[in-house]
């Protein structure tokens, strides 16, 4: 067995030498030459063209103890974010911004919104800034293709992307823990989101704004930051958008509002606890213990979703609310937002 044994392996490595003898010649992609520099332009309605146009319009702010991202809207230095990036500021604490290409700016706060979860800075001492196409989030369509822009863990100019994963979705976000008066009327997306990119633009395949980054779904994780599990939130831009003008203008928003305190049904719906004397609900004649379970044709299953759907839309404007059995119209109202 022994003698069998060695003969097998010598006849073995007499193959092997002699099949490496009559290979040919060695080539070794070590010392091949570089390839030719890409010089085509981006294919239109890539993420390559995407990334090109939206990161000159993306900043990350800078606050004490940690940073977020924002858009830029006008060419003097307003620029739109989250209201939780930057509300640690609010009492006079340092805020700065980082452009693209490096350079800083000092900012201050025109105005904020924290039941919207929306904020607008100024960068001082700046002109001729790119500014963001602001697109709509009216038409999205689960499944399109969208790229989100920010700064993830302080990696400044990140660009992820995915799909619109769901629509008006009712999230709370806003701060460390989230708010009770912070109820998003949310786009979902698989985009990567992580701690950093709040306040970064979610933009559709032609570089336009859809959304506001905003919050991200994470497990429970004990002694450890969030990250992106593949289901992030962003402010639909038709509303970001109004609150943003607002903010800039007056240095005030308002809030759209039915005038009703709401706890979730037991069966589904909104269960109407309380009505707001002379607001838009008791005019329309809606009664504690009522039961909401549609706006329009969006159903209504938490209290969340209602009160999602109602900050979705803009003062004054007219809905049906299905309430039991009957069909009520109503006319929005408003309310100023307070800060703390």
């Amino acid at each position: 067995m022994l003698a069998v044994g060695g003969v097998a392996g010598g006849v073995g490595g007499y193959i092997g030498y002699q099949a490496a003898d009559r290979s040919g010649p060695v080539t070794n992609a070590l010392n091949a030459p570089p390839p030719a520099q890409q010089t085509e332009n981006a294919p239109p309605g890539s993420i390559e063209q995407v990334a090109q146009k939206v990161l000159p319009t993306v900043v990350q702010v800078q606050v004490s103890g940690g940073a977020g991202s924002g858009i830029v809207v006008s060419s003097d230095g307003l620029i739109l974010t989250n209201n939780h990036v930057v509300e640690s500021a609010a009492g006079g604490g340092p805020l700065r911004v980082v452009f693209q290409d490096g350079k800083r700016a000092a900012a201050k706060i025109v105005g904020r919104d924290p039941t919207s979860d929306l904020a607008v800075v100024k960068a001082e001492g700046v002109s001729g800034l790119p500014t963001a196409e602001l697109g709509s989030s009216s038409d999205l369509r689960i499944g399109q293709d969208v790229v989100a822009v920010g700064s993830p863990f302080d990696l400044n100019g990140t660009v992820t992307s995915g799909i619109v994963s769901s629509l008006n979705r009712p999230v709370r976000a806003g701060g460390e823990g989230g708010s009770l008066a912070t109820v998003l009327n949310a786009i979902q997306t698989d985009a990567a989101i992580n701690p950093g990119n709040s306040g970064g633009p979610l933009v559709d395949m032609q570089g336009r704004v859809v959304g506001v980054n905003s919050a991200i779904y994470s497990p429970n994780r004990q002694g450890s930051q969030a990250g992106s599990v593949g289901i992030g939130f962003a402010i639909p831009i038709d509303q970001a958008k109004r609150t943003a003008k607002e903010l800039s203008e007056t240095g005030k928003a308002t809030q759209t509002v039915l005038g009703v305190q709401v706890t979730d049904n037991q069966e589904g719906g909104a269960l109407v606890r309380e009505v707001t004397p002379g607001g838009a609900a008791d005019q329309a004649g809606l009664k504690p213990g009522d039961v909401i379970t549609r706006l329009g044709d969006r159903p209504i299953d938490t209290s969340d979703a209602l009160v999602a759907a109602v900050r979705s839309r803009t003062p004054g404007e007219k809905v049906e609310l299905t309430v039991g059995s009957r069909t009520v119209e109503v006319t929005l109202g408003s309310q100023p937002v307070e800060t703390r």
